[in-house]
């Protein structure tokens, strides 16, 4: 009887156990949602904070805190779109994507007759949850379709968080009502804080460009810190513009830009299940975009595409350092980007980076393992405008002091020179610090 009863005690501290790793861990959709400390804003953050951006026609957004993973924070997102507005979008490549990217990119292209909505959350991935996953995509989108009154075919859910666990999509819908309620054209930067996950600070930029003597909007939000590497889009981003555009050719324009600009950052070589970029033309300002209008509309379009993605990479999980590397004088173009791509990813020269250390040794070697066509005796390396080497050995002017003193700048820029040919591309990266151990060590804690 006594061993019986030992038995059943350590079966009982068993499911006790059992349980409190369940409620930590938030593996279930029931688990009661937490608090979290926010990280420190980074160094690198833009002077000045969010910028004010300029409300976009067409447009209206609502936020709330639906305790998705984490109480007391804003989570949820909703952007309400006019009747006619075209959407185009880039996603993830990865063979894991999540249940909303797939959706998403069944509804590309589609009509654009009567409203559209977006509708974001983070905490949670949706990724990896098998059916479940899915099943919380036909529920939001027949909540968000039936109570904001659009069709379903047009309404576009994203998931940011951690991966692999149900999404409490029960949460978002109880919610919804309250989005409705709550939807106003200037509520874009409630938008970008709410679609956070590390990010220390929230990413807006805009520009105004006119087109035949008449103005056109461009507003835009994204969110990224981590798990960003050049697949797509790499993060959330969402760009709406008052301008009169075609899909095809929004879709079009959208794509070989994101080759551009978020194609070209990498915070950690690391390509995220969710990675999605949608672009909304409401057509609200009644300028078409046409003709001698396309430059400047595409011109403007790139800018905001870029400062975005520029300040995904400085906000990188504990970066201290912004990094531009400049390749040219490769094969090719393509060439160009593998190599600086071997470069920015590289974890030994970035956390050179870190420690201040003008080891320029170590982006030959990156240079030597990334594939592009080089040849030791040709490469140059610049940091700055301070000549480190060339002819395939050190600049004799080079000073050791010179570099190091470079590298305490926080924003730097490494420029290579392979010699061979006409190729060039820039790509945009940060350092590698202890911190990025640090906050992914305890992501889902």
């Amino acid at each position: 009887m006594a061993g019986k009863k030992k038995k059943i005690r350590k079966l009982k501290q068993k499911l006790k156990e059992l349980q409190a790793y369940l409620d930590a861990s938030g593996a279930t959709p029931e688990a009661a949602p937490r608090t979290k400390k926010p990280l420190p804003v980074s160094p690198l953050a833009p002077v000045g904070g969010f910028p004010n951006l300029p409300e976009i026609a067409g447009v209206r957004f609502a936020t709330v805190e639906a305790g998705v993973r984490y109480a007391n924070r804003t989570d949820v997102m909703l952007a309400e779109l006019a009747p006619g507005t075209e959407i185009a979008g880039v996603f993830t490549r990865s063979a894991t994507r999540s249940a909303p990217v797939l959706d998403c990119q069944d509804k590309i292209g589609g009509s654009a007759e009567g409203g559209a909505a977006i509708v974001v959350n983070s905490g949670n991935a949706n990724a990896f949850t098998g059916s479940h996953g899915m099943a919380s995509v036909r529920e939001l989108v027949a909540g968000v379709s039936r109570i904001v009154g659009v069709p379903e075919q047009r309404v576009f859910t994203s998931s940011t968080g951690v991966i692999g666990e149900p999404l409490p999509h029960d949460r978002i819908i109880a919610k919804l009502e309250e989005l409705k309620a709550g939807l106003s054209s200037a509520g874009i930067a409630s938008a970008a804080r709410a679609i956070m996950t590390t990010d220390t600070y929230p990413k807006g930029a805009f520009a105004t460009v006119k087109i035949g003597g008449k103005p056109v909007k461009i507003a835009g939000i994204a969110k990224g810190s981590g798990m960003i590497a050049p697949d797509m889009a790499t993060m959330l981003v969402y760009i709406f513009t008052d301008a009169k555009i075609g899909q095809a050719d929004l879709q079009g324009m959208l794509s070989s830009l994101t080759d551009r600009s978020f194609n070209c950052i990498t915070v950690d070589s690391d390509t995220s299940t969710s990675d999605t970029l949608l672009l909304a033309a409401t057509g609200a300002s009644g300028v078409e975009v046409a003709g001698d209008g396309v430059a400047p509309f595409r011109e403007a379009l790139s800018g905001v595409m870029l400062d975005l993605a520029h300040q995904v990479v400085r906000d990188g999980e504990g970066a201290t350092k912004f990094v531009e590397i400049r390749v040219t004088g490769a094969a090719d173009d393509a060439d160009a980007k593998k190599a600086g791509l071997a470069i920015a990813n590289s974890p030994l020269v970035k956390t050179a980076i870190a420690g201040e250390d003008p080891n320029w040794g170590r982006i030959v070697m990156a240079i030597g393992k990334s594939g592009a066509q080089a040849d030791r005796d040709k490469l140059a390396i610049r940091f700055g405008d301070i000549q480190v080497a060339r002819d395939g050995w050190v600049d004799p002017d080079y000073k050791e002091d010179a570099g190091a003193s470079y590298m305490k700048q926080s924003d730097l820029v490494v420029g290579v020179d392979m010699g061979l040919g006409d190729g060039a591309a820039t790509v945009w990266t940060c350092d590698l610090t202890h911190a990025y151990i640090s906050i992914n060590a305890d992501y889902r804690s």
